[in-house]
């Protein structure tokens, strides 16, 4: 397995630990370990399913920060004497580089924000201040239109704000919206990371029975959409980093969660026993996203410091 730069030891050891045991046992064992998935993925959508109404209604966005005063001319001073910022100079916007980017936050098909309760806590706690999510339509029938909705939302929140660039957390379709308008729409430019959870990149053969529904058709293998995906995409100066796990029923294979794009910097994170529905509200998927985010705010930070010297 390829080395995450942004994992630490420890959680790195919990992720992989598992799946390299199961590798040496029998395929009963394995069995047991989708059977148990499966379970507890059951579970979890049971309990989704008494959340899922408060999730329905569209977030009611934090309010724009006020500005900081402007500071009183010295006595005597004309206004046209007042000292004025130098051409071309960088805007200092109200929060940026003083607190972690905004983390918007984007749920799977038919599904709404209620599904991101337990990972926005974990963010909440761990210092994330701006984690906000997105509901698309539920009528929404092309990926295109949910990933420029996005757009529009996430140009609405750098400039309440105040910073220039976002992370996206993605489940299931999802992700596949986030990438879509990073890749295809100049997303970015306003992008720094994004993190998908359980998302078919390269499209899933799960259920045929429900291709009835265009966005499901645009998850398949042979889509227009996921061609368009693998179409070279040079220069993109966002990271992706996509967790998946061989217990995903949703996606078929489950490889097609990993990412395999020459012209994308992204991490595969491989967590063992975790089910689809599961991926949003496991402790330890959310150690790991907390860790790529920070990771990435390191790493940028380093990149300012070498182009200022």
């Amino acid at each position: 397995m390829q080395a995450l730069p942004f994992l630490s030891a420890p959680l790195l050891a919990r992720l992989v630990s598992t799946p390299l045991r199961c590798a040496r046992l029998l395929p009963t064992r394995a069995s047991s370990l989708l059977l148990r998935s499966t379970v507890v993925d059951l579970a979890i959508l049971a309990g989704h399913l008494l959340l899922y109404p408060t999730g329905i209604s569209q977030e009611r966005p934090l309010p724009r920060p006020a500005p900081p005063p402007a500071a009183e001319p010295p006595e005597g001073f004309l206004d046209a004497e007042a000292p004025q910022p130098a051409p071309g100079a960088p805007t200092m916007l109200p929060t940026e580089g003083r607190a972690h980017p905004p983390v918007l936050l984007l749920h799977g098909f038919i599904d709404n924000r209620s599904v991101f309760l337990l990972l926005r806590r974990s963010l909440h706690r761990h210092g994330w201040r701006h984690v906000e999510a997105l509901n698309y339509s539920p009528l929404t029938c092309d990926l295109r239109k949910a990933a420029e909705l996005l757009g529009r939302h996430v140009e609405e929140v750098c400039a309440r704000t105040g910073h220039r660039r976002v992370d996206l957390v993605g489940h299931s379709l999802g992700g596949l919206i986030a990438r879509y308008y990073v890749q295809r729409l100049g997303g970015d430019t306003r992008v720094r990371t994004v993190v998908t959870l359980g998302t078919p990149h390269s499209g899933t053969r799960i259920a045929p029975l429900l291709s009835a529904h265009p966005l499901v058709r645009q998850m398949r293998p042979d889509s227009e959409v996921i061609a368009e995906l693998a179409r070279p995409a040079p220069n993109c100066r966002t990271q992706f980093v996509a967790f998946w796990s061989a217990e995903d029923q949703v996606m078929v294979p489950a490889t097609t969660a990993r990412i395999s794009h020459p012209d994308l910097l992204a991490y595969d994170v491989h967590v063992a026993g975790v089910g689809h529905l599961a991926l949003p509200v496991n402790g330890t998927v959310a150690a790991g996203i907390r860790e790529a985010l920070a990771a990435a705010e390191t790493a940028e930070g380093a990149a300012d410091a070498i182009s200022v010297a």
